[in-house]
């Protein structure tokens, strides 16, 4: 069974429609922090579950409640989530983890070191100079695992 995990981060505040459709059918959504406002995540549970984390921008009292980092597991896999990369307080690979996935830079990567998978789906949220606006899509299967972005 493949399962679909949409990640999307740094929408500030901006819900594309079109990062919604991209996101439509997917069995989880991980949005990597600075949200902007609530309604992004009102829209994304819409949708389907939803791991999200705290970034620099994220203020108020609705932010407050969210982690700065968060863990999923789905199936044998267990992702780790924060924001920023500069701020990560464990080594993934002692921790056992398969899957990092960050935002804060804008930019959008997908790479593979030492056998984890590292994630940044770039940023959904308003253009920040000239990059692109992306998310990014991840297939967790018994067969491995399989991340793409996806211009929006």
């Amino acid at each position: 069974m493949v399962r679909q995990i949409g990640i999307i981060a740094d929408t500030h505040g901006l819900m594309r429609a079109e990062a919604l459709q991209a996101l439509a059918g997917v069995d989880h959504i991980i949005h990597a922090g600075d949200v902007g406002k609530p309604v992004v995540l009102e829209e994304l549970r819409r949708i389907a579950p939803l791991t999200v984390v705290r970034g620099n921008v994220d203020r108020g009292d609705w932010a407050n409640a969210l982690p700065a980092t968060a863990t999923l597991q789905v199936g044998e896999t267990w992702i780790y989530v924060l924001h920023d990369l500069n701020t990560m307080e464990l080594d993934p690979s002692e921790a056992r983890f398969q899957v990092v996935v960050s935002g804060h830079t804008h930019r959008p990567q997908i790479e593979k070191r030492e056998g984890i998978l590292w994630v940044n789906p770039g940023s959904a949220g308003p253009r920040r100079f000239a990059l692109p606006v992306t998310l990014a899509k991840l297939s967790v299967s018994a067969e491995g695992l399989e991340a793409e972005l996806i211009a929006l």
